[in-house]
């Protein structure tokens, strides 16, 4: 078909017409493909700011990250890159579940737990022997080079003070570090212990050899630990220090290590990059539990 000059188009009616028509066609497709785009859009849509933080913080309460107390408002709106408004609207909502008590002039800290919510989770989660596991986890760690990224004491908030039965606001001294292979980082730790507990070693000590052979060689004889395993995201602090993305799925360990007169020594969260970490455990039929943990030396 022999092509027209388009100013022909307006002294042939026929033509016209046909031209009209072409366009409201091709104007009425364009315009419900880009109604199915948005609609598409629409539901992939993020999460608000405030229900993914809320999410977070939900989970790291869960595993109990913050047994010294929440972070205030503005660190929380540091770390995760927001206003205070965002991160007190997440905060509400932990408040209106009850899993957060804020108080004027004290700060915010984990709703205590109930007897049977404690209870339950003993039963859940049965002790594990020391002997193995724990020469083990000191074997693993010499393998690891290690930053501290916190040396403090801070006052036991309640929940804290249950978990190493002292009393609330008695001094604990937190350890907070970095382990890394010749892969990179490794894992993001944090330690409590009652301070009497902690005064034969120091900063310098925890930044060379595990706390768990600092605490035998003060003279701890083990009795033994509690330990849940969970996954977890990384927050802002944590991902800059493994080198994960905002949210990457962590693989978090609990365990609360006693002596041998059943008080507790050490309660440690643990978050750990999975592509670089792992528990092994082998069980037989009598019930015996052999575990062992595993840092790989071989980059993703």
């Amino acid at each position: 078909m022999k092509s027209r000059d388009p100013n022909e188009l307006g002294r042939d009616p026929k033509l016209h017409k046909n031209y009209l028509g072409l366009r409201v066609k091709r104007t009425t497709q364009a315009r419900s493909s880009q109604a199915v785009t948005a609609k598409s859009a629409a539901g992939s849509m993020p999460l608000p700011k405030y229900h993914q933080i809320y999410l977070v913080l939900r989970q790291q309460l869960d595993e109990g990250l913050y047994v010294d107390g929440v972070p205030p408002e503005v660190e929380l709106a540091q770390r995760f890159g927001v206003g205070r408004v965002t991160v007190r609207r997440a905060l509400e909502q932990l408040v209106n579940e009850g899993l957060i008590i804020r108080e004027a002039g004290r700060g915010t800290w984990p709703a205590p737990r109930s007897e049977q919510q404690e209870a339950a989770a003993q039963g859940d989660h049965p002790n594990l022997r020391l002997g193995g596991l724990l020469n083990n986890i000191v074997q693993a760690s010499r393998k690891t080079s290690i930053k501290v990224l916190e040396w403090s004491v801070i006052h036991a908030s309640p929940a804290l003070a249950q978990a190493l039965q002292i009393a609330e606001g008695a001094s604990v001294r937190k350890i907070v570090r970095v382990r890394s292979t010749n892969a990179g980082p490794v894992s993001f730790i944090t330690s409590y212990l009652p301070v009497e507990r902690a005064t034969g070693f120091t900063r310098a000590d925890v930044a060379r050899r595990p706390v768990l052979e600092l605490l035998e060689e003060s003279g701890v004889e083990w009795g033994r630990a509690r330990q849940t395993i969970s996954a977890s995201q990384a927050d802002a602090t944590v991902a800059t220090e493994l080198d994960v993305s905002i949210g990457a799925a962590l693989l978090s360990v609990r365990r609360l290590v006693y002596d041998s007169n059943d008080q507790p020594v050490q309660l440690l969260h643990g978050l750990y990059r999975p592509d670089r970490y792992e528990y092994q455990m082998e069980l037989t039929r009598l019930g015996d539990i052999d575990a062992r943990v595993v840092e790989s030396e071989i980059s993703p």
